[in-house]
């Protein structure tokens, strides 16, 4: 199995900060945008998903993911990867049980610490760059450090989601252009999951996962 880089969902991003300036109606509908995915956030507690990870030279990983705001997250590739990336709440860890190493970044130097902090202001460091009857893009950078690359999130209108929005994936786009793309399927919002999913056994003591 190729080993894609997992990497890029906890690619270091730095503080981000964003200046816009628009025609007022332009404006309202960002404004209406940024609050309806803010919104969203504080309404979903937990969520599970499938994701499909895709690289820029089209190699694809599959697996689950499990989040629990705020700041917990599970990304497991399936036993024949032998990787997870986990965030505790603190820290978003990278396991690698193949080669026994692991990486830690704080999860707020992260692009996913827009999905997993419900109370940041989005309107601090994001922008809404499409908003119509369907979809909701959300794109998250700093333009002064252009270096850490940007997150773009896309949320599908759906009625009977939770305030309207269902996450449907994301793309990152790294320091060197490289784009990595997540894409969900069959989320479920607000069910039991269990905290023992955001632990996991230090690769360099335990080998390989059993």
């Amino acid at each position: 199995m190729p080993r894609i880089s997992a990497l890029a969902l906890a690619a270091v991003a730095a503080p981000l900060t964003m200046t816009l300036f628009a025609p007022a109606p332009v404006v309202a509908q960002a404004d209406r945008g940024l609050a309806q995915v803010q919104a969203h956030l504080r309404a979903v507690d937990t969520m599970t998903a499938r994701f499909t990870q895709t690289d820029r030279r089209g190699r694809t990983l599959s697996g689950t993911l499990s989040m629990k705001r705020p700041g917990k997250v599970r990304f497991d590739y399936g036993r024949n990867a032998n990787m997870l990336i986990v965030g505790d709440g603190r820290a978003l860890t990278f396991v690698d049980y193949e080669v026994g190493q692991r990486q830690r970044w704080p999860i707020n130097d992260s692009p996913l610490s827009v999905l997993l902090d419900p109370n940041q202001d989005l309107a601090r460091f994001s922008r809404v760059i499409r908003n119509d009857d369907q979809v909701l893009l959300l794109e998250a950078r700093d333009p002064r450090r252009r270096e850490f690359g940007k997150i773009t999130i896309a949320f599908v209108k759906a009625p009977g989601a939770p305030a309207g929005l269902t996450l449907q994936g994301w793309n990152v786009v790294d320091a060197q252009n490289n784009l990595t793309s997540i894409r969900l399927s069959a989320q479920r919002f607000n069910v039991p999951v269990a905290d023992n999913l955001f632990t996991y056994r230090d690769p360099r003591r335990a080998g390989p996962r059993g």
